[in-house]
């Protein structure tokens, strides 16, 4: 009746196509009984042939080179597959789950990639409650960061832990507050940033493999470690402070390196000319002494001769520093000098030689 049709449809027209599934399977029941077993059979042969080319379709995979495939047959794990072509049994028995391990995955903390590139663009806003800590020394110090890594071993990663993802957030988190914690906020800013990094990548490598994650912790990088915004121009003021004194420190140290040095090195050569000086004199007066000794000696052996000696000796060296000679006889009375006629002619010859140079 027309009352018992759904709202929206129209009766069939005589001739006219189907309007609805149940009109379809009707006339195809129909159509069956009027051709006999023979159409069961034909019907048959098309159900099974769409079974087989849906079996086709589904019996086989194809791996990517970075990929590896984990094959799970009926829920349980039964092996891996490298790239390339590969078949299974199809119908939901084996399934395949295919993870990336030819790749180097990147987590960020403190900031997201908002657009990759020769110059990435970032953003910071929020995402401040993973950068901001609090080191050793109670200052704030905003630390940002990203951990690479690989995944080394797809059946830990898909079956031991669940979220490997998040469990590494919170681990990556952890471990960089505790380490900045242990530090001068100093020594995090400047210095000590690729040992923090270092550090960092050992422990959370440490923890993964302990949790059974199956990733490989590549690096760990501090892409900007700065003071929070409202404190930069204190913190700069103390940075410039702290380079001042070192300037002063370091003036300090050049001029004590240049005048200790110097005055010990005067003070060592003072010393020595003193102990020079006093080996001189020692050594001559104990030659002196011992020359005394040896005249003494020999004065006593032949006391006359040795006096006749020394006085020609001594008369000898005397006449050596003697300019004038006068020689004076006790019944002269007026004292007559030597004339040197080889002095006199001295002064001549060097007045000559003057005028005759140009």
């Amino acid at each position: 009746m027309p009352w018992e049709r759904p709202p929206g449809r129209r009766a069939p027209e005589r001739g006219g196509p189907p309007q609805d599934l149940d009109e379809i399977i009707r006339l195809v029941s129909d159509r069956l009984k009027h051709y006999g077993s023979s159409s069961r059979r034909l019907v048959l042969m098309i159900v099974v042939l769409v079974v087989l080319i849906a079996a086709g379709f589904n019996s086989y995979y194809t791996v990517e080179p970075q990929e590896t495939a984990v094959i799970q047959r009926f829920g349980r794990y039964v092996g891996t597959a490298g790239a390339g072509l590969h078949f299974k049994i199809p119908f939901g028995v084996d399934s395949v789950n295919k993870v990336v391990t030819g790749r180097v995955h990147q987590r960020e903390y403190g900031y997201r990639t908002v657009q990759p590139g020769v110059r990435s663009q970032f953003t910071e806003k929020g995402f401040e409650q993973e950068s901001l800590m609090l080191s050793g020394d109670l200052n704030v110090v905003n630390v940002q960061w990203m951990v690479q890594y690989m995944i080394k071993d797809p059946v830990q990663y898909l079956f031991k832990v669940g979220g490997v993802e998040p469990t590494l957030d919170d681990i990556s988190e952890s471990v960089m507050r505790r380490i900045v914690g242990n530090r001068y906020s100093d020594e995090v800013i400047t210095v000590g940033r690729d040992s923090v990094a270092n550090q960092s990548r050992a422990e959370i490598q440490e923890i993964m493999d302990l949790y059974n994650t199956g990733l490989q912790i590549v690096a760990v990088k501090l892409q900007d470690v700065n003071p929070p915004n409202p404190v930069k121009p204190a913190f700069n003021e103390v940075n410039e402070a702290g380079q001042e004194k070192e300037r002063m420190i370091n003036e300090a140290q050049r001029a004590y390196n240049e005048k200790i040095p110097r005055a010990v090195g005067e003070a060592r050569q003072t010393v020595t000319q003193a102990e020079g000086y006093a080996l001189e004199r020692v050594n001559k007066s104990e030659g002196e002494a011992k020359r005394f000794l040896d005249i003494l000696a020999e004065y006593e052996k032949a006391s006359e001769i040795t006096r006749r000696r020394m006085y020609l000796d001594t008369f000898e060296s005397m006449m050596g520093r003697v300019d004038h000679l006068y020689i004076v006889d006790e019944s002269q009375k007026n004292i007559l000098p030597l004339l040197d006629l080889n002095k006199l002619r001295e002064p001549s010859e060097k007045s000559a030689s003057s005028q005759t140079k140009p």
